[in-house]
């Protein structure tokens, strides 16, 4: 009984962030999306012009950790991983500047550490200036605010730093059947039509929504060819034999520490790269996994040797789906979380109870194969060439893996993964 007259007493934040990342470009595609109906705020909100702050060491340090962080406690006990950090941190990141006091500060050390909201901000609003987003390489990132209009009313201020630093949509609501579908319709619009659901209804207690999207599609700088793609056998983390697809390639950067092996990949103009990580034999991917920092993962991309690999990557594709509130809670973010102690004041005035968030919903998706846009664009891979060494590095996935997608110019991990099983 007392927990009904919690329900009723306290409202919630749903912070839904979703990633989807497609190494076949679908920009070509056509995705039919309906108009959003709910009032777009942000309409009557003019950003104002605000400083930028240099993508220092400092930043890229932080962030590397929050990220290795993260996906150490996000992974699924033998099931394939997808996570975004740059995603999660950007929806904590828009949520934390209606926070306040022992709330804030936690939210600031889990984020940044020892960077303050004020900051992080500036940071970010960097970040996202710099990433690139062209044809053949893009990254799409969006950001929306949804809050409910007879119980919650948003603080100006708040909405002016959204408005400001993140460029988001503010939208006011029913919270009724229309607004489930108002969400649906941005979230498919938003992910070129790869995500057409999100939410199936919204609880009566919930009177905000955040959320953030990145979307990813790219294509390989040197595509594959059908010669270059063999069926053999992918062992998956319980030791059965799965068929799979592998691609054969060329690379010109090898990476190694004393538990592992790979190479990384560069996607057409060099803007990111695909990164796979492949742990010893003796070493089980989750062990290996609980080995790495932040700062352990920028170095073993800064260290990359260059010489001629010889490259197997297998085709794969999932989804995955996590609830974030226990990985945050175990990083220190916990009185976001607590009915009683969240002080979410700088949000904006509630009608019906305290703020906190309720839940941080996680969504991913990612299909990597040989496609690319262009047939006429395609280069053949040989594995003849004689252009490099002569004994060249072998790396063939054909056993669990962690890979991830970097931004060249920080080395940080925008998306990050485990592969444990080839089938879908």
């Amino acid at each position: 009984m007392e927990i009904l007259k919690l329900k009723k007493l306290f409202t919630a934040i749903l912070s839904i962030t979703i990633f989807i990342a497609m190494l076949m470009n679908i920009t070509g595609c056509s995705f039919p999306t309906s108009k959003v109906q709910a009032a777009n705020l942000i309409e009557g909100i003019k950003a104002n012009l605000v400083s930028e702050k240099n993508i220092d060491e400092k930043f890229i340090h932080n962030t590397a950790d929050f990220s290795i962080e993260l996906f150490k406690y996000s992974i699924a006990d033998k099931e394939n991983s997808l996570i975004s950090p740059l995603s999660v941190m950007l929806a904590l990141a828009m949520t934390a500047n209606g926070a306040d006091n022992e709330t804030l500060a936690q939210m600031e050390k889990v984020l940044g550490k020892d960077i303050s909201i004020e900051d992080l901000n500036k940071y970010l609003y960097t970040y996202m200036k710099k990433l690139s987003n062209e044809e053949k390489t893009k990254l799409t990132i969006a950001n929306s605010i949804w809050f409910k209009e007879n119980d919650f009313m948003p603080s100006k201020d708040f909405l002016q730093i959204i408005a400001d630093y993140y460029k988001a949509d503010i939208f006011k609501a029913a919270f009724d059947s229309s607004t489930v579908s108002d969400i649906n319709n941005w979230v498919k619009s938003k992910t070129n039509g790869m995500i057409y659901k999100i939410l199936n209804k919204i609880d009566p207690e919930d009177v905000m929504y955040l959320i953030n999207a990145v979307a990813f599609d790219a294509e390989w700088e040197t595509v594959y060819e059908k010669h270059n793609i063999y069926k053999d056998i992918f062992t998956d983390i319980n030791g059965n034999k799965q068929k799979a697809e592998f691609m054969m390639s060329e690379e010109n950067f090898y990476i190694e520490d004393k538990n592992a092996i790979g190479f990384i990949k560069p996607y057409v103009k060099k803007h990111y790269s695909f990164v796979a990580i492949l742990p010893d034999e003796n070493i089980s991917v989750n062990e290996y996994v609980k080995t790495l920092t932040g700062e352990k993962f920028i170095n073993l991309i800064k260290d990359a040797k260059i010489t001629l690999v010889h490259a197997y990557l297998p085709k794969f594709k999932y989804n995955y789906e996590i609830n974030l509130n226990s990985t945050l809670e175990s990083l220190g973010m916990k009185e976001a979380f607590s009915p009683e102690k969240a002080n979410f004041t700088k949000l904006g005035t509630s009608s019906v109870g305290n703020i906190f968030i309720s839940e941080v919903l996680h969504k991913t998706f990612i299909s990597v194969d040989e496609k690319g846009t262009k047939a006429g664009a395609v280069t053949s891979v040989n594995m003849t060439s004689t252009a490099m060494p002569v004994n060249p590095k072998i790396v063939k996935l054909d056993r669990p893996f962690v890979y991830a997608i970097i931004d060249n110019k920080t080395n940080l991990p925008i998306f990050i993964g485990i592969v444990m099983s080839i089938k879908d």
